[in-house]
C-alpha cells in the first residue's frame, strides 16, 4: 500500500492556473500508475487525468483536455497536475489515486485504484 498526500489547492479566478502535487510514501512509487479524480458537490467522482507507472501513456478527461497536464517525478515520489485556463466548473475536491502496475486500458477507471489521498479543494471564481 502507498500513502498519498495532496497539496496545492486553493481559490483562483477563472482563467488562472494552479499546480496540484501528490506526494507518495510507503511503496515503490515507480511501480504505481497515478491518477487524478475530482468530485463536485452532489456529483459523482470523475476522472481527470492519469499517467502510467512507466510514464506513458497519459490520459485526460474530455473536459480538461488541452488545459490540464499530468506529470510524475519518480525521484521525488510525486505526481503533479498542472491546471491552466481554469473555469468555475473545475471547482471540486481533487483526489490523487494510485494503483500498482495498472494496465493502460484501466487508467481512467476509478474502480481500479485502491490507494487514495484525502483530497484538496480547488475553487474557481467567476
Amino acid at each position: 500500500q502507498v500513502q498519498l498526500v495532496e497539496s496545492g489547492g486553493g481559490l483562483v479566478q477563472a482563467g488562472g492556473s494552479l499546480r496540484l502535487s501528490c506526494a507518495a510514501s510507503g511503496g515503490t512509487f515507480s511501480s504505481y500508475a497515478m491518477g487524478w479524480f475530482r468530485q463536485a458537490p452532489g456529483k459523482e467522482r470523475e476522472f481527470v487525468a492519469a499517467i502510467a507507472w512507466s510514464g506513458t501513456p497519459t490520459y485526460y478527461g474530455d473536459s480538461v483536455k488541452g488545459r490540464f497536464t499530468i506529470s510524475r517525478d519518480n525521484a521525488k515520489n510525486t505526481v503533479y497536475l498542472q491546471m491552466n485556463t481554469l473555469k468555475p466548473e473545475d471547482t471540486a475536491v481533487y483526489y490523487c489515486a494510485a494503483a500498482f502496475h495498472l494496465p493502460d486500458y484501466a487508467l481512467a477507471r476509478k474502480g481500479w485504484y485502491n490507494n487514495w489521498g484525502q483530497g484538496t479543494q480547488v475553487t474557481v471564481s467567476s
